[in-house]
């Protein structure tokens, strides 16, 4: 063989070796999916208010957790709920991160409105969601609201970052519908035909959740967005969701 074939053969070997390894490297550096929590060992439950950040009426739902031996916390969001839902994940974040510290086994999060979609952001973003066992969303814009689109183009100077990525359309929203829910972990969307507040109500549908519209359980009953995280029938579901030692999806209106 001639030398300069020998070289050019040498080169291509070297060539080969060089790709194998780097895709060696890039299988060696793929994680496996993270272990979902026990479902038989649920940990605390984490409720994330919506925008403008009352407390009010997720604190009667943590009241009503409590009572079946719960433990369960309000979180308190920064900017009164109006911030940037990327800061509100944060905080979610750092309240997970902080039980789990504590001990959890595992944590619960719910989301009501706008909350819901920071919980999305931070199942999305952020490490610690691995813990979460179980997952519930009340009412949440997940491909916004019609009254956020057209605060943000009628008065923006009215509309705070919270106000603006629930506008249909932005891109903090475009980024969450490339993210269905992780494979293994329960996640139930509830929402009410009757919403005045999220338009359309289905906005709160997500990929690879149990998505619910309470009238499709309860036919005719009434239910407003400000009234989800204390209507009876909604209580029942979530208390159904987080409660069960086996996840299971509602089949029928709560009694």
């Amino acid at each position: 063989m001639s030398p300069r074939r020998r070289i050019v053969l040498g080169a291509a070997l070297a060539a080969l070796l060089a790709v194998l390894a780097a895709v060696g490297v890039r299988l060696l550096g793929r994680e496996a999916p993270p272990a979902r929590p026990d479902q038989a060992r649920p940990g605390p439950v984490l409720l994330v208010p919506g925008y403008g950040g009352s407390r009010t009426g997720l604190t009667r739902l943590a009241e009503r957790l409590r009572a079946t031996g719960r433990s369960a916390t309000v979180l308190t969001l920064p900017g009164d709920g109006t911030g940037d839902l990327l800061a509100q994940a944060a905080t979610v974040d750092a309240a997970v991160t902080a039980a789990l510290a504590a001990g959890a086994p595992s944590v619960d999060v719910l989301g009501y409105s706008a909350g819901g979609v920071a919980v999305k952001l931070w199942v999305d973003r952020h490490r610690s969601a691995a813990a979460a066992r179980r997952i519930v969303t009340l009412g949440s814009p997940l491909h916004g609201t019609r009254l956020a689109g057209a605060g943000a183009a009628l008065a923006p100077g009215s509309c705070p970052a919270a106000c603006r990525q629930l506008a249909p359309g932005s891109a903090l929203l475009e980024s969450l519908a490339e993210q269905p829910v992780p494979e293994g972990l329960p996640w139930l969307s509830i929402w009410t035909d009757d919403d005045e507040t999220v338009q359309p109500p289905d906005s709160a549908r997500l990929d690879g959740a149990t998505n619910l519209a309470v009238q499709t359980l309860c036919p005719g009953v009434r239910v407003s967005h400000g009234a989800l995280p204390t209507d009876p029938i909604v209580t029942a579901l979530v208390l159904d969701a987080l409660g069960a030692p086996a996840w299971s999806a509602p089949t029928g209106c709560p009694g």
